[in-house]
Formats: structure tokens, C-alpha cells, sequence
């Protein structure tokens, strides 16, 4: 973890204050936004029913080693699915072993990327099988460039290797496979040296190269099958789908669509100001997922709402101080800002080739001065009925906040549902939110 030496005074002379004190923050109303719920409730039963696929689990023999991959995202259910997964190989007569699977996440270290599966629940204990993390990789092949393809080391000297990975838009950039089992073979299980080869040519290559690159894998490495997931507008598990090796790809193509339309947005789709309580790589690979925030780090994807100003109010626990995405706000935090571990986050922006993540945005000393510089720095809106939009995280949008102004607009709304009057916006001694509720 980085040492932190931060000034802990903040506008020492009051000339910020002075400035914003004119601002007023606009009432506020909760509302709900309305998705279909398509929430699968027997997580378990389902991972055993992929699993009865005869022709999958002829690929598990008895006594062999079977590497299991657990990436970093903050996926739905992720530890009772690895849980039964565990139990369904060691059903088959196979042995089992969880490794990590995720670049250089955690600090791109063995020790942080552990840490990041605890923060999951998952552990030895809880999943019934052996932890295996390591950063040392091996060169299984090369790209049609000659650019080297590594994989976990561990993984590579199992007898098999199933990859459990979340299928979903990429973050930055759009392809026919985005974020998915190939990437996950790719970044994941490549560790920080393969993520780095991969990311090496930017996010502009990354859709050719994450399929190349797969596809290298998948004919040098031992693939039993893959577990596709997606996820609902709620941030909640809807699909669990086995794959066979061979219809990885067609397969992850069909199923990204989905995934695309099942996933949750900001129904509005014009504001001021969007505010997001907490920020954090168990929510995205960004900290907050662009395709519900529309705050791309690259040219390469595009889509959301439109608005003026970005203000970002914390980081979550389970980012474990990794701040990636921080940077794409207009404003944040000290509160933030003192939990940002530079050890954590810049080894990710790094590897990735983006930095504009892992930079740091204009820090207020509280979230009503945040919020303030924020409407101060509109240009060409009503200051004093601001549009503003507040969400608790890109993970979970059905509860909504909205300022005053957009009250009429949310009602006229299908698919918007106003809770209340607006109401006079409550900060604590300290003018902070009580973040994690509204």
C-alpha cells in the first residue's frame, strides 16, 4: 500500500468557500427507474444443471487438476458460483483450484490479487478448494504479429482449465467480443504480462488483438469448457450458460447482444450534472462503468447520457484503494482522495496504456463543496435550477436521485418513477452524504 503524506488542511484561507458560497444546491427527490427484473433465484442448482451437459463434463476425468479462473470484477454471485463449480469438478471425480484471473488488478501483485478475492468472499474456506495466486506467467505462443501470449503459470501446468467469466460491454472499446471469455483467457488469465502485451498497441487494437490472442489460447492451452454469466439491469445474475471450447466464440458474439440490451442506463438523457456516491473496481474495470456513466477514457466507445460536469464522492472498500477512474470526474473528494493508493492504481492504468483513469480531478474538501464547484462550473445552464442526476454506483441505477428541475421530465417518463416532492438536500456535521444510502 502506498504512504500517504496528505496536507490534512484544506482552503486554509477560506477563498474556496468564498466562492462557492453564493451556490445553493437545488431540492432533491428519490425516484426509481423501471427495468425488467429477469433475475435467475437458484444460482446453485442452475451452475449444476451447466454442468450436466455430457459432453462438457466428459471433459473432467478422474484425478485431474482442473484450474478454475476468479476475475476481479465485483461479479454477481461470483463466490456460490466458484462454490459450486468447486463442487461439481470434485463431483466429477476432477481436483479442483481457484487462481486469479485478473491482469494486474490488485496491485498487480499475488499477495493484493488474494486480497481482491476476499473482498469476494472467495476463499479456500468458503469455495472448498486450494487458492493458487501467482504473477509468474508462461509464453504459451505468439500472435499472428509475433507478439508473445502468456498465461498464469499455474493454470498452464493444470490438467485443464475452465474459465468462469461475465459477459458485458467493454468499457473501452466495442467489437464483436468485448468483455467475455475471451478476454478473460486474454487479460485475465495473461496476468499483468500478458494484459500488457495485449493493451501494448492501444484500445484502438484491442478488439482484433483480444481475439487473436484467444485464439492462440484456445488452440495451446488446455480449455475444458467455459461458464458464461450475464447480468440484468439490477446488477443481478440472469444467465449461466457452459460453453464448449469450440463455441466460445460464437457463442460470447451472441451472447454480448444480450448482455447489451439487458443491461441497465440513465433514462434521461440530458442533464447538468451526473453524481456518483462511490466509485470502485467491484462495480467496473473503470471504478464506474462508462456505458451507464457515458465517462469513456478512450475514443474507441461511446454511448449514455449527455451532461456538463462529473462529480465523483468516494471509493468504494472493495477497490481496496485502487482509484481507477477517478480521474475522469471534474470534481471529487478529500475523502476520496486520501483513501486513493497510488501502489494499487497505477499499475493498472499503466498496463491498460490509459492514464487519464488514474489521474486526479479537482479535490473539495466535503461533498457539498464538491457538488457546488460542480453547478459553478456549468456554463449556459439556470444555476439556480441546476439538472442533476445521483446514483449510488454504475452497479445499481434503479435508485435514482434527481434534482427539482427534473422532476416534470422524470414523471412524463415510461419507465421513471417519482417517489416524492423534492426536498431540501440534508449533509451531516461534516457536509458529507452518509454515502450508501440517499
Amino acid at each position: 500500500m502506498s504512504e500517504k503524506f496528505r496536507d490534512s488542511q484544506w482552503d486554509r484561507h477560506g477563498v474556496i468557500g468564498g466562492i462557492l458560497d453564493p451556490i445553493r444546491i437545488p431540492k432533491m427527490a428519490n425516484a426509481v427507474q423501471i427495468f425488467e427484473d429477469t433475475t435467475l433465484r437458484d444460482i446453485t442448482g442452475e451452475v449444476a444443471k451447466q454442468f450436466d451437459k455430457k459432453e462438457l463434463a466428459a471433459t473432467i476425468k478422474p484425478g485431474m487438476s482442473v484450474a478454475i479462473t476468479a476475475g476481479s470484477r465485483g461479479v454477481a454471485n461470483i463466490a456460490i458460483i466458484l462454490k459450486e463449480v468447486v463442487a461439481q469438478v470434485k463431483k466429477l471425480g476432477g481436483k479442483p483450484f481457484i487462481f486469479p484471473a485478473m491482469g494486474s488488478h490488485g496491485g498487480a501483485t499475488a499477495e493484493g490479487q488474494l486480497e481482491m478475492l476476499k473482498g469476494y468472499n472467495i476463499t479456500e474456506e468458503f469455495v472448498g478448494a486450494p487458492i493458487k495466486s501467482s504473477m509468474e506467467t508462461v509464453v504459451i505462443g505468439h500472435s499472428p504479429e509475433g507478439k508473445p501470449v502468456s498465461i498464469d503459470k499455474n493454470a498452464s501446468e493444470a490438467d485443464g482449465i475452465l474459465v468462469v467469466a461475465r459477459i458485458k460491454p467493454h468499457t473501452a472499446f466495442r467489437g464483436t467480443y468485448e468483455s467475455g471469455l475471451l478476454k478473460m483467457m486474454v487479460i485475465g488469465m495473461g496476468k499483468q504480462k500478458g494484459a500488457e502485451s495485449c493493451h501494448d498497441e492501444g484500445f484502438g487494437k484491442m478488439a482484433h488483438n483480444v481475439e487473436v490472442y484467444a485464439d492462440v489460447i484456445m488452440a495451446k492451452a488446455k480449455i475444458l469448457f467455459g461458464l458464461a454469466l450475464v447480468e440484468n439491469a439490477f446488477d443481478n445474475t440472469c444467465l449461466i450458460e457452459s460453453v464448449p471450447t469450440a463455441k466460445f466464440k460464437e457463442r460470447e458474439a451472441k451472447l454480448l447482444i444480450s448482455a447489451k440490451e439487458w443491461m441497465p442506463k440513465i433514462y434521461l438523457p440530458k442533464f447538468d450534472i451526473l453524481i456518483v456516491d462511490q466509485i470502485g473496481k467491484n462495480f467496473s474495470g473503470d471504478g464506474a462503468d462508462p456505458n451507464i456513466t457515458a465517462t469513456y477514457c478512450t475514443p474507441y466507445a461511446s454511448g449514455g447520457p449527455e451532461f456538463q460536469r462529473y462529480v465523483i464522492l468516494d471509493l468504494s472498500e472493495e477497490t481496496h484503494g485502487n482509484a481507477i477512474g477517478l480521474g475522469m470526474a471534474d470534481f471529487s473528494t478529500k475523502r476520496a482522495f486520501d483513501k486513493m493508493d497510488f501502489d494499487a492504481t497505477y499499475p493498472n492504468g499503466f498496463t491498460c496504456t490509459v492514464v487519464s483513469g488514474v489521474k486526479v480531478p479537482v479535490i473539495l474538501k466535503s461533498d457539498k463543496l464538491a457538488i457546488k464547484a460542480a453547478i459553478f462550473c456549468c456554463t449556459g445552464i439556470d444555476k439556480l435550477n441546476p439538472r442533476i442526476v445521483r446514483i449510488k454506483n454504475s452497479s445499481h441505477v434503479e435508485e435514482i436521485v434527481i434534482s427539482e428541475a427534473l422532476v416534470e421530465e422524470a414523471k412524463k417518463h415510461p419507465n421513471i418513477k417519482v417517489l416524492e416532492e423534492a426536498k431540501e438536500v440534508v449533509f451531516d456535521k461534516d457536509d458529507n452524504f452518509t454515502i450508501g444510502g440517499h
